[in-house]
């Protein structure tokens, strides 16, 4: 089966049920994603596919045959840190980072969708992914921070 993960076709030879996040784990060495509660609960194995935040522990990896993956590896460009990893090391949005790169990559998802979130909107789309140190408001304003940059971004005239 193959698969496109962090924009690289990847063949693997597994079980179609078998989830994705120990595809990616044990198999590709992408071990971003965490193992929380193997419910698709907590967000700790949140990846994106096609832009859109999965939870891998319940993903069986033969439906993301086709499609694109991203995982926390994949997120940067090249040294350059994404806005919302560079908010979270500038807000201090992490203690232990068990939950940190399901976080990031679900307020990636977010932005891509709504890229001026309000705080109740940024509460509501993260409130799956728990965050056991409670990091909660500097999350938040993480979320925030980026959202600021990438519009920034976005306005900033593109030179040939």
């Amino acid at each position: 089966m193959d698969l496109t993960i962090n924009g690289q076709r990847r063949s693997i030879h597994s079980d179609p049920e078998r989830p994705l996040l120990w595809v990616l784990r044990n198999e590709l060495d992408l071990t971003g994603a965490k193992y929380g509660c193997g419910e698709g609960q907590c967000g700790a194995c949140t990846v994106l596919v096609d832009g859109v935040a999965h939870r891998s522990c319940i993903t069986p990896v033969y439906t993301v045959a086709g499609r694109e993956i991203t995982t926390i590896e994949g997120l940067a460009d090249g040294e350059r840190l994404h806005p919302v990893q560079q908010a979270f090391l500038d807000c201090d949005a992490m203690q232990c980072g068990y939950c940190t790169c399901g976080m990031v990559l679900s307020a990636v998802a977010l932005l891509r969708k709504s890229p001026t979130p309000s705080e109740t909107e940024i509460k509501q789309k993260l409130d799956g992914n728990l965050c056991r140190c409670g990091t909660y408001n500097r999350i938040v304003a993480a979320v925030h921070k980026a959202a600021g940059v990438i519009q920034a971004s976005n306005k900033e005239p593109h030179h040939a």
